[in-house]
C-alpha cells in the first residue's frame, strides 16, 4: 500500500476520533525520532502533537510515557480562540466540569470521574489554590491520565494537569493579538521575545480579557462578567549552556461577577425546568463579586552534569489571595437589585493561600551489563500557610435592610479555618531496557506531612505515606509503543478536605492501564488507545462546606479512550478523543457525627449506582483544512452524555422520579464550533464561531446537587494577530 492510498484511507476514518486501523496503518519501516531540544529556536509550532513534555518529570517524548497523556498545544488553545484554562480543557475526554460552591469556586474539574482540585500543577510545582487560570503564559497544557502520586505526590486517580509557562526563545520575535466578539469580549495579549545577547533573553507575555454573558438580572440587568488582566515574565540567563538559568514572575488579577447558574426542579430533575424563570435568568447584582490576586515566582536553574546526567531544581514562592460573594439561584424568588434571596445573601469567602516549594530531580543514563537505565531520583519540600474565613455583613438580613458585602473586610464572628504546613518527600525510578525493545518502569515515593489547624476538634495532623508506578513497555519499532501501567495515589484529611472527628484513613487509589500508541507519518500524526480501571478507597466530599467528609468508602471508574493528535498531510491537522466511562459506587460512605461521635453510614440503595458528574461518554473533535497556502478552515464537536449530581454520603432516602431512581441530571449536549483563518507571514485575521448551533446546553453541574451552569450561545470572536 503506497502513502497516497493510505493517507487517503486515513481521511476518511480518523474523523471518527481517529480510532480505526492503527496498528495497520503504521509504517512498516522503524525510523528515527526528531531530537528533543529544551530551548525551541523560534516560533515554530508542533501543531497539535507535541513532541516534548516533562510531565514525567524528565524531558521526553509523550510517545515514550507508559501512561496515557493528552497535551493541548499553543497552537490548538489559539486557533480555539481559549483564554481560560477551562476551556482549553474541553479538548480533554474524560473530563467534566464542576460548578461552583462550598468554596471550591475556580478551576474545578472531574477527570476520570475524579475530582482534580488537588492535581493542579505549574510546571511541576503544585498550584491547587482555587482561583480561575488563564492561557495566555502557556506554552502547553499536559494532561497525565491515572495516578501520579509517585511522581507529584498526594493526589486523586484521575490525573495530573500540568500548565507549562512560556520561556525566552533564542531570536527575537513578538505577537500582538486583539480580539472583540459577542457579550462585549474583548481581548489583548502580547508575546515578546527579546535576546539581550547570545546566552540571555528576556520573555514578557501580558494579557487583558473583559467578557459579559447572555444571562442576566430581569430585575437590574446585571450580568456574568469577567474581566482578568496578567503578565507573565521570564528571563534567561546563561541559556545553551551546562548551567541555565530561569527567573519567572507570574501575576494574574481577576474582578469577575460570578456565575452559579440554575436551580434544579425537583417535580423533574433536570436544571432550569421552572416555568418561572428562564435558563438566562441570573441572580447575581452589580453588588456581587470575585476578585482574586495571584502572585507567583519561581527560579530554575538546569545544571548539566555530564552527556547523560543533569539536575533540574525549582524554587518557587506563591501567594493566592481570594475573595468572593456569589448569589445561588432559586426556583421559586425571583432575582431581585438586593442579591438577597430568601434568608440569606448567598455564600461569601476570603481565602489567602501561600506556600514556599523547594524541588529538586536528578537524571541519568547508564548501563550495567547489556542493560540500560534511565534513572530519576528527587527530593521535595513544600511549606503552606492556608487562612479562610467568610465576609463581614456591612447590611442586614431582611429584604428592607439586605446583605452588602465588600472585598476582603472579614467577619467579626464565626472560626477562621487556618492550616499550617510541612511537607517533605524523596522519590526514586527508574526505567530498565532488560532485553532489546523490552522496557520495565519502577518507582517509589515517601511522602511525610506534618500539619496543624485550627480546628478543635483535630487540632493537628501527621501522616506518611508511600507512592508506587510500575510499568512494561515493549517498542517493536521507535514508532509503536504498547504498555501495561499499576499505580496509585493518596490524599490525606488535610489541605483540600474538611477535618473529620475522628481521623479517618486517607483517601487510596490504584489504576491499571493497557495502552497503545502509534506515530505515523513521521512522527506527525499521533495515535493512542488505553483501557483502564481506576478504584479510589475513603473518597472524600469535595465540598468543603459539606458536614459529611465521607463521600463514598469505595467506587471505581472502569474506562476505554481513544485519541488521534497532529497532521493527516500537509493542509489537514485533527485533535479528537473519545472516553466511554463506567463509573460505580461499591460501598457507600462511612462518616462520624460531629456531635455524638456516632458512625454513621449512607444509605446501602446507592451501592451500584453512577458516581456522580461522570457522563458515560465524553466526545472532543476540531480539524482545520488549508485550502489554500492563505486560506484555512476549521470546526470540531464537543459532546457529553448526562452527568447525575447527588451526595451519596447520607444514610436519606434515595432521589426518585416517577418511583425510581433520578437524582439531578444535567442532560447530554454536543456543542459545534467553527472557525474561518486569513494567514500571512506576519499577520493573521481569524473568525471563530462558539456553539455554532446555539445549542442551550448545561455546562458544568454543582455536584451535590443543587445547579447547573448553562454555557455560551452562540458568540462571535474576530482576532487579529501582527508578527514582528
Amino acid at each position: 500500500m503506497n502513502p497516497k492510498t493510505t493517507r487517503c484511507l486515513l481521511s476518511h476514518t480518523l474523523l471518527l476520533v481517529g480510532t480505526a486501523s492503527l496498528p495497520a496503518m503504521a509504517q512498516e519501516a522503524a525510523k528515527e525520532l526528531p531530537t528533543v531540544n529544551v530551548q525551541a529556536d523560534a516560533d515554530k509550532p508542533d501543531g497539535y502533537r507535541a513532541t516534548t513534555t516533562r510531565v514525567g518529570k524528565v524531558l521526553q517524548d509523550p510517545h515514550d510515557i507508559p501512561q496515557a497523556v493528552t497535551t493541548i498545544t499553543n497552537t490548538l488553545m489559539e486557533e480555539q480562540q481559549v483564554g481560560s484554562l477551562r476551556e482549553a480543557l474541553r479538548n480533554v475526554s474524560g473530563l467534566s466540569f464542576n460548578a461552583a460552591e462550598g468554596g471550591r469556586s475556580g478551576d474545578n474539574m472531574n477527570l476520570r470521574g475524579f475530582y482534580t482540585f488537588g492535581d493542579m500543577y505549574l510546571d511541576g510545582i503544585r498550584d491547587t489554590a482555587q482561583y480561575n487560570r488563564e492561557t495566555f503564559n502557556y506554552e502547553q497544557i499536559d494532561v497525565l491520565r491515572g495516578a501520579g502520586a509517585m511522581l507529584f505526590g498526594r493526589g486523586q486517580a484521575g490525573g495530573v494537569i500540568n500548565q507549562v509557562s512560556k520561556t525566552p526563545l533564542r531570536i527575537e520575535q513578538h505577537k500582538l493579538t486583539a480580539s472583540i466578539g459577542s457579550y462585549g469580549y474583548q481581548e489583548v495579549t502580547a508575546d515578546l521575545n527579546k535576546p539581550i545577547n547570545l546566552n540571555t533573553a528576556l520573555r514578557i507575555n501580558v494579557m487583558q480579557r473583559d467578557e459579559g454573558s447572555w444571562r442576566s438580572n430581569p430585575a437590574t440587568g446585571s450580568e456574568p462578567e469577567i474581566h482578568r488582566r496578567g503578565i507573565g515574565i521570564s528571563l534567561g540567563l546563561n541559556l545553551h549552556t551546562d548551567n541555565q538559568f530561569w527567573l519567572n514572575h507570574y501575576w494574574l488579577s481577576t474582578n469577575d461577577n460570578p456565575d452559579y447558574g440554575v436551580s434544579f426542579d425537583n417535580a423533574t430533575r433536570a436544571p432550569g425546568a421552572s416555568s418561572l424563570f428562564s435558563p438566562g435568568t441570573f441572580w447575581g447584582t452589580d453588588r456581587t463579586f470575585d476578585k482574586s490576586d495571584t502572585r507567583i515566582t519561581t527560579l530554575v536553574n538546569e545544571y548539566r552534569i555530564s552527556a547523560d546526567s543533569q539536575l533540574r531544581s525549582q524554587v518557587r514562592a506563591a501567594d493566592y489571595e481570594r475573595s468572593y460573594w456569589a448569589r445561588t439561584p432559586s426556583l421559586t424568588i425571583a432575582p431581585n437589585q438586593d442579591a438577597f434571596t430568601g434568608a440569606n445573601g448567598g455564600p461569601t469567602r476570603i481565602s489567602d493561600y501561600e506556600t514556599v516549594t523547594l524541588q529538586s530531580d536528578y537524571s541519568t543514563r547508564f548501563k550495567t551489563g547489556s542493560m540500560k537505565h534511565e534513572l530519576l531520583a528527587g527530593v521535595e519540600y513544600l511549606k503552606e500557610n492556608s487562612y479562610r474565613h467568610g465576609l463581614l455583613n456591612l447590611g442586614g438580613t431582611t429584604a428592607g435592610n439586605p446583605p452588602r458585602y465588600l472585598p476582603y473586610i472579614v467577619a467579626t464572628t464565626g472560626t477562621a479555618t487556618r492550616f499550617t504546613s510541612d511537607s517533605y518527600a524523596v522519590y526514586a525510578q527508574d526505567t530498565i531496557e532488560f532485553i532489546p525493545k523490552w522496557k520495565a518502569t519502577l518507582g517509589l515515593r515517601r511522602d511525610q506531612m506534618d500539619a496543624k489547624f485550627s480546628s478543635a476538634t483535630s487540632p493537628k495532623l501527621s501522616y506518611g505515606e508511600n507512592s508506587y508506578r510500575s510499568a512494561l513497555s515493549y517498542h517493536p519499532a521507535e514508532d509503536t509503543h504498547y504498555y501495561l501501567g499499576w499505580s496509585d495515589s493518596f490524599s490525606p484529611t488535610a489541605d483540600l478536605y474538611q477535618l473529620t472527628v475522628t481521623p479517618q484513613p486517607p483517601e487510596r487509589s490504584d489504576v491499571i492501564e493497557l495502552g497503545a500508541k502509534w506515530l505515523l507519518f513521521e512522527g506527525d500524526l499521533a495515535l493512542r488507545a488505553a483501557l483502564y480501571q481506576a478504584t479510589k478507597h475513603w473518597e472524600r466530599n469535595g465540598d468543603l462546606e459539606s458536614t459529611a467528609a465521607i463521600l463514598t468508602k469505595k467506587r471505581r471508574t472502569k474506562g476505554i479512550e481513544l485519541e488521534a493528535a497532529g497532521r493527516v498531510n500537509e493542509r489537514w491537522e485533527l485533535f479528537s478523543g473519545l472516553a466511554l466511562m463506567d463509573a460505580t459506587i461499591l460501598e457507600v460512605a462511612e462518616n462520624i457525627n460531629a456531635t455524638t461521635g456516632v458512625i454513621t453510614y449512607g444509605n446501602p440503595e446507592f451501592v451500584g449506582k453512577r458516581a456522580r458528574n461522570t457522563p458515560r461518554y465524553t466526545l472532543n473533535l476540531w480539524t482545520t483544512y488549508k485550502l489554500t497556502p492563505q486560506w484555512k478552515i476549521g470546526g470540531g464537536v464537543e459532546a457529553k452524555g448526562d452527568r447525575q449530581a447527588v451526595n451519596p454520603s447520607g444514610a436519606g432516602a434515595v432521589p426518585t422520579l416517577n418511583g425510581s431512581y433520578h437524582p439531578n441530571t444535567a442532560p447530554s449536549y454536543a456543542r459545534w464550533d467553527a472557525m474561518v483563518a486569513y494567514e500571512q507571514k506576519d499577520w493573521t485575521l481569524r473568525l471563530n464561531v462558539k456553539n455554532l448551533f446555539d445549542k442551550l446546553y448545561w455546562d458544568s453541574v454543582y455536584d451535590n446537587g443543587g445547579f447547573s451552569i448553562p454555557g455560551t450561545k452562540r458568540a462571535v470572536v474576530l482576532s487579529g494577530e501582527f508578527k514582528f
